[in-house]
Parts: C-alpha cells; sequence; structure tokens
C-alpha cells in the first residue's frame, strides 16, 4: 500500500465523506458498495477511507463509478484501480481522476477500456 500512500496523500473517512456529500453514513457505505466511490482500510486505528479527489464541491465526481465498474471489470482489484486513477499520464495530460473530475471521461475511459482487456 506504500505506493498508494505515495499517490494519494488526502483521504476522507466515512463520517467525512458523508458530511461533504450531506448523506448518512449508510448512504456512503452503499455508495462504496454500488462502486461509485472506492475505499481501502487504512490509518491507525485502521478504518474505511476514500480518496478526498473522489468528492467534488457538486458531488461525487463526474463518470467516476462508469470507470471504475470498467476496471473492476477488467479484473483490477480496490488498489490496483486506484494506483491507475491517482498515477500521473502525460499522455492525457494529468492523472485519470483529475481529467474525470474535470468531467473529461472520453479518453479516460478510453484507456481503462483498453487496459482492462
Amino acid at each position: 500500500m506504500n505506493a498508494l500512500e505515495d499517490l494519494i496523500t488526502d483521504w476522507l473517512n466515512l463520517p467525512d465523506v458523508a458530511e461533504r456529500l450531506d448523506v448518512e453514513v449508510s448512504r456512503v457505505r452503499r455508495l462504496i458498495d454500488e462502486g461509485e466511490l472506492v475505499s481501502v482500510r487504512r490509518g491507525d486505528p485502521v478504518v474505511r477511507m476514500v480518496p478526498a479527489a473522489m468528492i467534488t464541491d457538486d458531488g461525487i465526481a463526474p463518470h467516476l463509478q462508469g470507470t471504475v465498474t470498467l476496471l473492476r471489470d477488467g479484473g483490477f482489484d480496490d488498489i490496483e484501480l486506484l494506483t491507475w486513477l491517482f498515477t500521473e499520464d502525460e499522455t492525457l495530460p494529468g492523472r485519470p481522476i483529475d481529467q474525470l473530475r474535470a468531467g473529461q471521461r472520453g479518453e479516460v475511459r478510453r484507456r481503462a477500456q483498453a487496459l482492462a482487456l
């Protein structure tokens, strides 16, 4: 998980996600179960946490769920898909998560599809 720690420095625990989205924590758990958000267990004590970049001022980053589904269907586990979303790609340019946050899903999805084959 160390590589992930280097890529993602800003995390939110589930109560913080709930507060940012103005929903109950139980709803955040459902969003994770449904693939709209991705969480990993980390910290001390170990708790489920979501990368803060998955949340925008308007809610969950646009097109995140479809991209997560595509990567999971392609065999990526949560650590692998988070690593891919948060790794710089100079051909995009930037990180896939930043492109999704900006509403740019086309090129991100094309790359995710190519990886998932």
